[in-house]
């Protein structure tokens, strides 16, 4: 078996690693790096069967549905095969009509926790995860007698954090090389605990009841684990829980009917005209037309600011202002706080400032603190650990034994 990491070596996200078998070859993750904003000038990897078709690539696994693990499928030909989770394949399909970062698939195989799948030469055990991304998976491939445990993108503190305490507890056994990411690794406060999505919930909640008027979350409405933290300080507070179509369709692409859905009491839909603007164009009216019976509309906000919480983020702010409901309102920042530190979103904090709109953060990581990082790597002690998904590799070595880094486009054997 030859790994080759033809991205993330050395940074987060833009994951894209190659693995080479009897001539057979199997991809993890086609990610986009962060720093670029244009998919389709990012030079495609030299991975045979990226530009052209190659018979020998027998498939692209991608682990999750962040774009930093996906966001080049787009542009491999349409004879790629894919191996997806359902849902994460249903939700990418949803995101797709109002996103240019949704993704359709062609030839798919779902990935399901812990049903291996074979693939020529490759067996191929997924393991469902805890991650800020719905249906993200760990990646176990055995072949010529080798194993590899791709942790893909991981942390052990939000809503299915017993599936990695089940890993952790029983991995998968003579493992040679563990493939882990490292996210947060150098930022500092390593052995902090991060706080937990049902540590978050009474924080929104008092956040909501100290606002007079209408609260503004900021939050992805892919980020499935912080909309039902959301929605249950919305109960706990008594308000309740805007959320836009997009937001809505996602939901109801997961299939989980335990999840928040737009038919819940409690719930509310509302259709920002930049989605509108998409549905008219994609003539998809039979997705606006199903939630009539739960829309809000833009003149009915102002009446609802002091019963309600609104799922937001900044392409909004003209709807909010139309809507003439900001009055006594606030932002909640759940998303990562250098956003609001980035020069593209300088407008925005001006914004913020103008309308007299205080900013609240609550937020925790989609990724594994250092403490449960040291818990995956002790639970294969005889693997090489290999760094990936990461900006710190320095710090990475001095936490854990036995570590073998490797650079970008570096092909190697694994022992």
């Amino acid at each position: 078996m030859k790994v080759c990491i033809h991205r993330g070596a050395r940074e987060i996200g833009g994951t894209c690693v190659e693995i080479e078998s009897q001539g057979k070859r199997l991809v993890l993750d086609v990610g986009l790096p962060l720093d670029t904003s244009d998919p389709d000038e990012f030079p495609l990897h030299p991975v045979k069967g990226f530009a052209d078709p190659d018979p020998s690539l027998l498939g692209v696994v991608i682990s999750h549905p962040h774009q930093d693990h996906y966001g080049l499928a787009h542009r491999l030909p349409e004879e790629t095969s894919f191996l997806i989770g359902k849902a994460a394949e249903a939700i990418l399909g949803a995101a797709s009509l109002f996103s240019p970062s949704g993704l359709k698939l062609e030839n798919v195989r779902h990935l399901a926790d812990c049903v291996p799948i074979e693939l020529g030469p490759f067996k191929i055990t997924p393991y469902l995860v805890d991650h800020s991304a719905y249906d993200s998976y760990a990646i176990f491939v055995e072949a010529d007698g080798k194993r590899l445990f791709y942790s893909g993108d991981f942390r052990a503190h939000g809503r299915k954090a017993n599936l990695v305490e089940t890993l952790i507890a029983n991995p998968p056994k003579n493992v040679d090389v563990l493939l882990m990411e490292g996210t947060c690794i150098g930022r500092g406060n390593e052995d902090k605990a991060f706080d937990s999505e049902d540590d978050l919930v009474p924080q929104f909640a008092e956040f909501f009841r100290q606002t007079p008027g209408m609260p503004l979350v900021w939050a992805s409405g892919q980020n499935i684990d912080r909309i039902v933290t959301i929605f249950k300080a919305c109960q706990q507070s008594g308000r309740q829980f805007i959320i836009d179509m997009y937001t809505a369709e996602i939901l109801r692409a997961t299939g989980n009917p335990r999840l928040p859905q737009a038919e819940w009491n409690g719930i509310k839909v509302f259709l920002p005209d930049t989605q509108r603007w998409r549905i008219k164009k994609e003539n998809a009216f039979d997705i606006s037309d199903s939630y009539k019976p739960y829309r809000i509309h833009w003149h009915q906000l102002a009446k609802a600011t002091a019963k309600s919480v609104m799922l937001f983020r900044p392409s909004m702010v003209r709807d909010m202002e139309r809507a003439n409901c900001l009055a006594g309102g606030s932002l909640v920042n759940s998303v990562w706080a250098g956003y609001l530190e980035d020069e593209k979103h300088q407008w925005f904090v001006d914004w913020l400032e103008e309308r007299g709109l205080q900013v609240h953060a609550c937020h925790t990581s989609g990724h594994a603190s250092v403490t449960d990082l040291k818990r995956m790597r002790n639970a294969f002690p005889a693997a090489v650990a290999v760094p990936v998904h990461l900006s710190d590799r320095k710090r990475f070595g001095e936490l854990f034994g036995n570590v073998e880094p490797h650079d970008d486009g570096e092909e190697w054997e694994v022992n």
